[in-house]
């Protein structure tokens, strides 16, 4: 084990029993946290006043829509977007000047919808911004919260992309079955919850459009590939059967590519509508300008162009067939979608409904009033029956039972909570009634926190993704020039019209920028969404790229790798042959029984009920657990620098350091001073107790170390990291914590200020490092390091400046964090690289004339269902 210390020399901390000094105090327990509701807005004129706005995008049906949206609002002087194509969301940091409703007029004028979420008609401070310190700053509540505590509005992400209906000028989004949907004004919750999501009609659209497709199209593709099954006339039969799939179950498609059109911009739809189209024109000249029309005319199915092929060749299953695919490819890709976000809608319906909030009665008691929690103000008191969720963020003031947080932390076993522990909004009672004092509601819980983390990383962009944006924006033109370029060069070789034509609508239809645009996003949506539900934020999409290469991760001693708190650790009475009392010339002498350990603990835990040093209490509470009540104090004082002392039953009782005792003329005994630097050298604390003139005992207490730790040590290592031990703890405790753990890198006594430059001097040794810790004077480290774990149990400032939360604080999650960042970013690399081959692929083999235009638009519908598929695999992370 190598164990190192700053090498400026500086005043050494007082430990151990020298006065219960400096102990580790425990952190306050916090929750995870983002930036909070808006605060008071910037005086006009403010250099740095920026805001950040979040808008739903509709009528994008594929990456290069989202690439436009993303490029006509970064054109917006000051403004700096996101635009997600999988979640249907922008996020705009711009000027505060600038008008939420020119934001949203840009968006119109490129071609789309756009609109705040409901009930959202704010934009927050950008961070970075003079007003973000400010809006982090909750205002007082003096009024019944705006929205239900412990619930959060969440726009509904999983709508099937493609299944949206065509950019237009109006500002209502359209649905997927080609009906516009106005949004009307923020419902209540109870409407909100009797209607039917954005998500369930496009879906309920595009079904009735698949099936009503599919009976029609199957006939059409059966009579058109086999021979045996064609009659005389029955290509006009064909014809009636393909005309309505054609036209009104592509009609989402048709009408997209013209509202483009009207924007001087080409999407997906328009490779889709153009090459249907063409198919089905093509068909209508052959049966009424051509030879197709006449009797006794026979089809056969080819799944490669024939260069002599006839130019009276009727391409009614392409058009028919292409079609169905399609909406069947994009009704699969919608429901995996709505799949993908499930576990953060389902994190963020926990929260209560209803509560019973104690409030004054006609004769001035409290009586218990069953009211939506949206009402619920912070201060006010509600009841906790067993079974029932608790409504929002609060501390226990009556009653004991155990709370089930294992929806919100991951964490299975329940945990128990009495008057004074803080609990979280919902979380379940599992056992007795409680009473709660509220003092988060809204937007301010923990849940509502958490689930701004989530969204704010699926909304993100890693650096890959930019690059398959910048790709899919390019993608449609350049596809409809190949598309042109191989209709010429096939008539050039002299090749027949049909075989020219064959191979051009392949290379339409075959293409899908889909794919890229979806490869990261659903990723991201699913990855988040699962670490929500173990109780892992990961804050953005560049964060995985950090997990990737961190071989070195420091862990912070206090509130990391121990609890955090002082517990009592071991009890040494005094025996007949240990014990030595003030004799006539101050030897000592023997008494005559030895000391019973529970006589022992109710003395000095009643001494030190009275005590408010972290020592003290750390007794208390174990002489508590161990020996029962505790008897009644007179007369106690503090003695500064050495102990306490009273009269507890009668008895003249000292409990202190060594110094206290001999002050007092009291002798104490070679085994005592043996055990009291024994447990000094352990990195425990030791205090002597005493009573009337005789030392009776030694007492250790230290910060314990967590049970999970030296597991969570084992599977850090397992990922190949090396883990550091970071405190400002003297060396000989940080040595016996590294041991308990198995951790061989020490670095002890460092300031709080210092902490920065350790991280700093071992990423000079070429380290990439990862720090995991909980307090404000952790918060510069964690932002110093590449990856910043913030343990969920610490401070704000803590948690604001890592890049991965952890919601419970186990060092095990931790991880757990690296271990799904690292798959989320396999899987999204493992999406690009399929998204990026097949259409390498595909396109050579359908300019080629190697690919029947129906076989090429089903190849082009799974594609994106692919790579949707793949990232649902991240649900079974564990």
């Amino acid at each position: 084990m190598t164990s190192t210390a700053p090498q400026a020399p500086k005043a050494p901390r007082p430990r151990g029993a020298e006065a219960h000094a400096d102990a580790p105090a425990g952190t306050a327990a916090g929750t995870p946290s983002t930036p909070a509701a808006p605060g008071t807005p910037a005086a006009p004129g403010t250099p740095d006043a920026t805001a950040r706005t979040e808008l739903l995008i509709g009528g994008m049906t594929c990456a290069s829509c989202a690439a436009r949206v993303e490029k006509k609002l970064n054109r917006m002087p000051g403004v700096t977007a996101t635009v997600n194509f999988a979640t249907e969301k922008a996020r705009v940091v711009h000027p505060e000047e600038t008008a939420v409703a020119d934001l949203i007029a840009t968006v119109v004028r490129t071609g789309y919808s756009a609109e705040q979420p409901a009930g959202d008609t704010r934009s927050v401070p950008a961070p970075g911004s003079s007003r973000a310190a400010e809006a982090h700053v909750p205002a007082p509540q003096t009024s019944p919260a705006p929205q239900a505590a412990g619930t959060v509005h969440v726009a509904d992400t999983s709508s099937g992309a493609h299944a949206t209906s065509a950019p237009g000028a109006s500002s209502a989004p359209e649905r997927a079955d080609g009906l516009d949907a106005p949004r009307e004004a923020a419902p209540s919750d109870d409407a909100r919850a009797a209607a039917p999501s954005p998500a369930d009609t496009r879906l309920s659209g595009l079904r009735r459009r698949l099936i009503g497709s599919a009976v029609l199209a199957v006939p059409v593709v059966l009579l058109s590939m086999v021979t045996a099954l064609q009659f005389d006339y029955w290509q006009w039969l064909a014809l009636v059967l393909t005309t309505p799939v054609v036209l009104w179950g592509g009609w989402p498609f048709h009408r997209a590519a013209f509202g483009a059109a009207r924007h001087a911009a080409a999407t997906m739809d328009t490779l889709v509508s153009f090459g249907t189209l063409a198919a089905f024109g093509w068909s209508l000249w052959a049966l009424f300008l051509g030879d197709a029309g006449m009797p006794g005319m026979r089809h056969g199915f080819e799944l490669i162009a024939d260069r002599a092929g006839a130019s009276d060749a009727l391409y009614l299953e392409v058009a028919a067939g292409v079609v169905t695919f399609l909406l069947l490819g994009r009704y699969l890709e919608a429901r995996a979608k709505r799949r993908a976000g499930a576990a953060l809608r389902a994190l963020l319906e926990l929260g209560a409904k209803d509560v019973a909030v104690l409030r004054p009665g006609p004769d001035g008691t409290q009586v218990e009033t069953r009211v939506p929690v949206g009402t619920l103000a912070v201060g006010e008191r509600f009841v906790v029956r067993p079974g029932e969720t608790i409504a929002t963020d609060g501390v226990v003031v009556e009653g004991t039972s155990a709370v089930d947080a294992s929806m919100l932390t991951g964490e299975s076993v329940p945990v128990d909570v009495t008057a004074g522990d803080a609990v979280t909004g919902a979380t379940v009672n599992a056992g007795g009634r409680l009473v709660v004092e509220a003092t988060r509601v809204g937007g301010d819980t923990q849940l509502a926190r958490i689930g701004r983390l989530v969204e704010e990383a699926q909304t993100g962009k890693a650096q890959v993704q930019r690059l398959a944006d910048r790709i899919a924006g390019v993608f449609v033109p350049v596809v409809l020039v190949l598309a042109l370029g191989t209709l010429l060069a096939w008539l050039a070789t002299g090749a027949a019209a049909g075989a020219a034509f064959t191979a051009a609508v392949a290379v339409l239809i075959i293409a899908c920028p889909c794919a890229l645009g979806l490869a990261t996003p659903t990723a991201l949506l699913v990855g988040t969404g699962r670490g929500a539900q173990l109780g892992i934020l990961i804050k953005g999409p560049e964060v995985l790229e950090s997990t990737r290469r961190v071989d070195t991760v420091v862990l912070d001693k206090t509130g990391t790798v121990t609890t955090g708190r002082m517990t009592l650790q071991g009890v040494c009475p005094a025996g007949d042959e240990t014990a030595g009392a003030r004799g006539a010339e101050g030897a000592a002498r023997e008494p005559a029984a030895p000391v019973d350990e529970k006589e022992l603990l109710r003395l000095a835990g009643a001494l030190e009920h009275a005590s408010e040093h972290p020592v003290g209490r750390a007794i208390a509470e174990g002489a508590a657990e161990r020996a029962g009540a505790l008897p009644a104090v007179e007369r106690f004082e503090n003695v500064p620098g050495l102990g306490v002392r009273g009269t507890v039953e009668g008895h003249e009782v000292l409990v202190g350091r060594p110094q206290l005792l001999t002050g007092e003329g009291i002798a104490v005994p070679g085994s005592l001073a043996a055990a009291t630097a024994t447990a000094g050298s352990e990195g425990r604390t030791a205090v002597v107790v005493a009573w009337d003139g005789t030392a009776r005992g030694v007492l250790t207490v230290a910060d314990a170390v967590k049970e999970t730790s030296a597991e969570a040590v084992r599977a850090l290592r397992a990922l190949g990291l090396t883990p550091v031990l970071l405190t400002g703890d003297h060396a000989s405790v940080a040595e016996a914590v590294a041991r308990t753990v198995g951790i061989d890198e020490v670095i002890a006594e460092v300031l709080p200020e210092d902490k920065v430059a350790v991280v700093r001097r071992l990423k000079d040794e070429g380290r990439t490092v990862a720090m995991v810790g909980d307090g404000v004077n952790d918060a510069a480290a964690l932002a110093t390091a590449d990856l910043g774990l913030a343990m969920g149990t610490g401070t704000d400032a803590a948690i604001e400046a890592g890049d991965l939360t952890l919601v419970r604080g186990d060092l095990r999650v931790a991880a757990d964090a690296i271990r799904l960042s690292r798959r989320t970013l396999a899987t999204i690399k493992g999406n690009l690289f399929w998204a990026f081959g097949y259409n390498v692929a595909a396109l050579p083999l359908a300019a080629a004339g190697l690919l029947n235009p129906m076989i090429a638009g089903a190849a082009m519908a799974f594609s994106s269902v692919f790579v949707v598929g793949n990232s649902l695999r991240l649900r079974t992370f564990t």
